[in-house]
């Protein structure tokens, strides 16, 4: 009897072992392989107040900002609750009672004070952005002065850098202590491993136990990690690899959506040459736009015009450029002075041959392309282009080792045009690889900076971005489509134009 009550137990006790493991291997993982993770991007680890991070904290559901945009790109409360607009100079916002960060600590006023105090401290950006003078918090309310107005005020805290975190906490091996879906276990330069956040706040409650995201930069790479089951989801396949998985719609399925992201090669006024608009003119007038989307980007893009796309209404329906006409690029050439003298395909001027730098680099699938296409296109109206594709393009930047820099950048992540141009544009900025300069520019980007009205933001965002264009000071190859890859049991893994809110509470693998 006593031998027959232990091996029971012995049996209960397997069980319960057993059962437990089972549990465990019940528990939902998913793995996400993508190219818009890395140091490259400058967006490696999830600290929000260093350079491009906060990007990953938003993408990768760890982190929140006080407002976010919907589908129409349209600002919405997330964070906050309300906003009352006190002045010009004044905003005062109302926390969400119910927020707290993935720690279980509410999300406070002073929380949210202390989190910005700390972001215009130490980010690049965000200080020139914000223009705030001063925080008060009391209670759940923070109220906001800024030094000068700041109609985007509301579009800027909304800028991934804006994600609210635990500064009590601090940040621990490149991990914050956000407010998302989502909490950080685990962050390397190539990979971060992430946990269901059990106190998330939000109404729809995370349905993943884990998530691994990683870093997969090679476009074969991550197309054959895709194929080959080793993912559940992909970002940022090649475009000639999309057909591939859309024309196998029992074993994948496909999420898509146009954003503002643009491939753009600024030209650098330093150079001397350049300095002429009649060459900068030419080398615009020598890329076929449509045949680069068309053909290179396999349709997955549109031809661009100026820096956004045509669903805004400063976008590209709003402006215009130069067409494509080699034969007129060529004729501007030789009146700039630059013709082939000695017969070798390429031009020269007073004896000196005309060679520019192209910098770019490679972590951005479609960039390589772009530059050689651009070197095919220009030399067929004998212009020569020596191309660096290299994911140590900032050295290079630094020594001033470039004529044209291309890169990929969202226009409007804010749904406002003066990120952009404040950013990239205006003397001065931060982004502004080319050195351009122009009062014009200055003086209605001040404008901008100080008008209210949505309508009037508009109207003096397409006279900026038609300054630009007129100035010929860079080229707007094409916007690109955004495209999520993944298994047909994934849902809730949507496209969102804003190129964040990757990671949602909404993600489940049936």
């Amino acid at each position: 009897m006593k031998k027959k009550f232990l091996s029971l137990i012995l049996l209960c006790a397997a069980l319960f072992i057993l059962g437990c493991g089972n549990e465990k291997a019940r528990d939902k993982t998913l793995v996400y392989g993508t190219v818009a993770y890395g140091v490259a991007m400058e967006n490696a680890g999830l600290d929000p107040h260093n350079s491009y991070s906060g990007w990953s904290t938003i993408r990768y559901g760890v982190g929140e900002t006080l407002f976010k945009f919907n589908e129409n790109m349209e600002l919405i409360p997330w964070l906050a609750d309300s906003f009352e607009q006190v002045d010009e100079y004044t905003l005062k916002i109302k926390i969400n009672d119910n927020a707290v960060f993935s720690n279980g600590k509410k999300v406070t006023g002073d929380a949210v004070k202390a989190c910005l105090d700390d972001l215009i401290t130490r980010h690049d950006r965000a200080p020139k952005d914000l223009k705030i003078e001063s925080i008060i918090s009391d209670g759940q309310f923070v109220t906001i002065k800024s030094k000068e107005k700041v109609p985007a005020l509301l579009n800027y805290l909304s800028d991934p850098y804006g994600c609210i975190i635990d500064m009590e906490e601090g940040i621990k091996n490149n991990i914050a202590i956000g407010t998302g879906p989502y909490k950080a276990v685990k962050v390397t330069d190539t990979e971060i491993e992430l946990e269901k956040n059990e106190n998330y706040w939000g109404k729809v409650k995370p349905k993943m136990d884990r998530i691994i995201v990683k870093s997969i930069t090679d476009g074969d790479t991550l197309t054959m990690a895709m194929q080959n089951g080793e993912l559940d989801a992909a970002q940022g396949l090649p475009y000639a690899s999309i057909d591939i998985f859309k024309n196998a719609p029992n074993k994948f399925k496909l999420s898509q959506t146009d954003t503002s992201r643009i491939y753009q090669m600024a030209f650098n006024f330093d150079n001397e040459d350049l300095k002429d608009i009649r060459l900068r003119q030419a080398i615009s007038m020598a890329i076929d736009k449509e045949k680069f989307t068309t053909v290179l980007l396999n349709g997955n893009g549109k031809p661009a015009v100026g820096p956004f796309p045509s669903n805004l209404s400063f976008g590209n329906n709003a402006v215009k450029t130069h067409s494509y006409n080699p034969e007129k690029a060529k004729e501007l050439l030789k009146t700039a002075g630059y013709v082939d003298t000695n017969g070798d395909g390429y031009v020269d001027k007073n004896g000196k041959p005309l060679t520019l730098r192209y910098l770019t680099y490679t972590s951005r699938q479609e960039l390589p392309l772009l530059a050689e296409y651009a070197q095919s296109a220009l030399k067929e109206i004998g212009v020569k282009l020596e191309v660096n594709a290299t994911d140590n393009y900032k050295t290079f930047l630094k020594r001033g080792e470039y004529d044209i820099f291309s890169k990929a950048i969202v226009t409007a992540p804010t749904g406002d045009p003066e990120y952009y141009f404040a950013s990239h544009i205006v003397e001065g900025a931060v982004d502004n690889a080319g050195h351009y300069k122009n009062a014009e520019i200055t003086r209605l980007l001040t404008e901008l900076h100080n008008t209210y009205g949505a309508k009037e933001r508009a109207n003096l965002g397409i006279k900026l971005s038609q300054k630009v264009l007129d100035d010929a000071a860079l080229l707007y190859a094409a916007h690109l489509r955004m495209t999520l890859v993944m298994k047909p049991n994934i849902e809730g893994f949507t496209a969102h134009p804003s190129d964040y809110y990757e990671i949602r509470p909404e993600l489940d693998k049936k």
